[in-house]
């Protein structure tokens, strides 16, 4: 119950993008051209936070124009791209949107996000993130990262908040 009240004060979502928008995998062509894999149902997730009302972002430590385009081709509203430090992009991120720390949802999988999910409002991680993340996560992801983990956190959010249902009539009442 606690989880759900959490989840109740959610206005922005962030996500990071390695094992948690994809499997983790990082795939190169021979002249070092990088490739991502993306989910479907997960970036239907992130669309319907968007048609919700949400903020959405990336923090990412990696610069890809793969990622540059799925952030474009989803309509999120920030990207923080080669982002070391994390906390500087979420705070940046925090000031620019006016958004208290409770307010934020961030699934993360790896070291580099834990000093970010020590910070905000509710904390996720798919269920393939390393182990310290999985101790310092308050939603752990039925899915991997990359195989619908986003978008099971997505519903989550859209259900605490009472917006699920708004967005289920959106899709079924389509003219």
């Amino acid at each position: 119950m606690e989880l759900k009240y959490k989840a109740s004060k959610i206005k922005a979502a962030v996500f990071d993008v390695d094992g948690v928008m994809t499997d983790g995998s990082l795939t190169f062509d021979e002249n070092g051209i990088e490739y991502k894999t993306f989910n479907a149902k997960d970036g239907q997730g992130i669309v319907m936070l968007n048609r919700a009302g949400f903020i959405t972002a990336i923090i990412t430590a990696r610069q890809n124009g793969t990622v540059r385009h799925r952030f474009e081709n989803l309509g999120m509203t920030k990207l923080y791209e080669g982002q070391k430090n994390k906390m500087l992009a979420l705070e940046a991120f925090m000031e620019e949107f006016a958004l208290e720390p409770e307010e934020i949802a961030y699934m993360g999988d790896d070291l580099p996000d834990i000093c970010v999910l020590k910070k905000i409002g509710l904390s996720c991680a798919p269920a393939d993130a390393v182990q310290e993340v999985i101790e310092t996560a308050e939603f752990i992801s039925s899915k991997n990262g990359g195989r619908g983990a986003i978008r099971e956190m997505c519903d989550f959010i859209l259900k605490s908040t009472g917006k699920y249902d708004l967005i289920m009539e959106k899709f079924f009442n389509r003219d």
